[in-house]
């Protein structure tokens, strides 16, 4: 399991409020929250963010209320994964169960910036840094959080076993 793409990179405690604001709450249809992911710190996001890019945050990523619209915008704004030096709980559980990749890195978080040109390897937890030329050593993800991911969440995932039995 592999990502790459460009470094989209905020500050700390990003809160699920700026991820997707609550005036947006009256819709669940994932489309429409990653049209607006971002929209409140950074408008242009939505414009520059290419399928498979990277976003990048300090501590407490995803902290605030536990709404799973938050990882659902994120990931539907083309985001592979997020990188971050430490991630709300919630908010780490919710981007797991809709099968978002989140690693925790601080040497990532502290020396990517936006724009670099990042892959992820997620069975070693190695991230590159292209336009760098940097790696940095995240967790690698256990099998099971990787067979979520790789199902495109939890539900899909417990579908799939249910076919198998």
């Amino acid at each position: 399991m592999k990502a790459h793409g460009q470094a989209h990179k905020y500050g700390d405690n990003i809160d699920t409020d700026v991820i997707i604001p609550a005036r947006y709450l009256n819709t669940s249809d994932p489309k429409e929250l990653g049209a607006l992911c971002m929209i409140d710190i950074d408008q242009d996001f939505v414009k520059k963010v290419q399928s498979g890019d990277i976003m990048v945050g300090g501590y407490n990523f995803g902290c605030g209320s536990s709404r799973e619209h938050a990882p659902i915008a994120i990931k539907a704004s083309g985001i592979d994964c997020v990188i971050a030096k430490s991630f709300a709980r919630i908010f780490y559980r919710n981007a797991i169960n809709i099968g978002l990749a989140i690693l925790e890195c601080e040497e990532a978080s502290d020396k990517i910036e936006t724009g670099d040109e990042i892959s992820i390897d997620f069975d070693s937890g190695i991230i590159t840094n292209h336009t760098k030329n940097e790696s940095y050593q995240a967790n690698a993800f256990p099998d099971f959080i990787k067979e979520i991911i790789e199902c495109n969440g939890l539900i899909n995932k417990l579908k799939k076993e249910s076919i198998h039995e």
